[in-house]
């Protein structure tokens, strides 16, 4: 299972399955109405030990008690949760959705605040009105106190928190965190009326997470001046969810429908891009004439190691199958492409090498 995202009304996770591509599982729950979270906030305000349970990340069954008492229905009953599966099985929740719902319950002992962002509740939002009410309830007491003082009783020396704190030291700020190895999933977006599609958001900050890792690991420039053709090829071979030859989704197809592509050309184009960059897409869109010396020396390296015999047509390689084929780009590296028998339909296939014989043979496989 993949990273776990929660956001108020539903939990959801990549749940890999049989096939190689993860399911999408999630599960649902009504998020509480704004009196609701009135009567839990006054239930937890009343009493310190329970605003000090929360800090603590517990749950104690006098809270949940108190929430009922005042009418909220805190933890989800029969029917409150809603699984659901991309994948095709039946079940209700099936395997996927069940193995979510038993991590969920893993979260919600170990921090009660999930629980209250299933309900609707932003943690720090939920602190804030907390430590309102708190104050509230603790001059209402201080109020009192005074009062009793003034008709007789006992008042004691003390000093104001705020003198006690004041401090003009500054601690040096820690040392930045080096970046993660891979990049994680994309945030979860709520889908709100008028609002841009979650899909294309999430979409776009994948490409931004994508280019500010490559910065702080490469230190490539993110922004780097592209056409916008260009800088579609590098959306879409960046993005996870945009990968295929023949199975497009909506977001691909609108974004080769934006450079005046179709979603095959892009596909095609994007998969050039992840085997070589700029340089693999100049591979695949402009053909060459290189001196003679690389292609003379690479046919010979090649029937040398027992490889099919390749015909020559400017900077390629074909096999007389038609089915296998190396490009040679002018960063000098060669470039596999596969393709139908019969068809002229050529793919990239597998990475760019330095050497014909390394790429043709990883294009071949075992």
């Amino acid at each position: 299972m993949d990273t776990i995202t929660v956001a108020p009304g539903r939990i959801v996770a990549y749940v890999h399955g049989s096939r190689p591509r993860p399911y999408r599982a999630e599960i649902r729950m009504r998020t509480l109405a704004p009196e609701d979270w009135d009567g839990f906030l006054d239930a937890v305000a009343t009493e310190p030990a329970h605003i000090a349970a929360l800090l603590d990340k517990d749950m104690p069954h006098a809270l949940v008690d108190a929430a009922q008492r005042a009418g909220v229905q805190h933890l989800p009953g029969p029917g409150d949760l809603v699984p659901s599966c991309t994948c095709p099985d039946h079940g209700r929740p099936c395997k996927h959705a069940a193995a979510l719902t038993y991590q969920t319950a893993r979260l919600l002992d170990a921090d009660p605040f999930v629980l209250l962002l299933l309900r609707g509740g932003d943690e720090q939002a939920l602190l804030d009105e907390l430590a309102q009410r708190n104050a509230h309830q603790a001059a209402r007491e201080q109020s009192a106190t005074a009062e009793q003082n003034a008709t007789g009783g006992i008042s004691l020396p003390g000093t104001l928190a705020r003198d006690i704190l004041a401090t003009d030291y500054r601690p040096p700020l820690p040392a930045p965190l080096p970046p993660p190895p891979h990049l994680g999933e994309p945030p979860l977006l709520p889908s709100l009326p008028g609002a841009p599609s979650p899909t294309s958001l999430e979409f776009l900050a994948t490409d931004a997470a994508s280019r500010a890792h490559a910065h702080l690991t490469t230190g490539a420039d993110p922004f780097p001046a592209a056409d916008p053709w260009h800088d579609a090829v590098r959306l879409a071979a960046s993005h996870p969810g945009l990968t295929g030859r023949r199975t497009f989704s909506r977001q691909f197809t609108e974004l080769a429908r934006a450079v005046n592509h179709t979603p095959a050309d892009l596909a095609r184009a994007a998969a050039a891009w992840r085997q070589g960059g700029e340089d693999g897409l100049s591979v695949l869109e402009s053909p060459w004439d290189p001196p003679a010396g690389p292609f003379d020396r690479a046919r010979g390296a090649l029937i040398a190691a027992d490889l099919p015999r390749m015909t020559i047509r400017r900077n390629q390689l074909t096999d007389a199958k038609g089915t296998l084929q190396l490009r040679f780009g002018q960063d000098a590296r060669w470039y596999p492409y596969r393709s139908e028998p019969g068809r002229d339909d050529w793919w990239p296939e597998g990475e760019a090498d330095a050497d014909p014989v390394g790429a043709l043979s990883a294009a071949i496989g075992p």
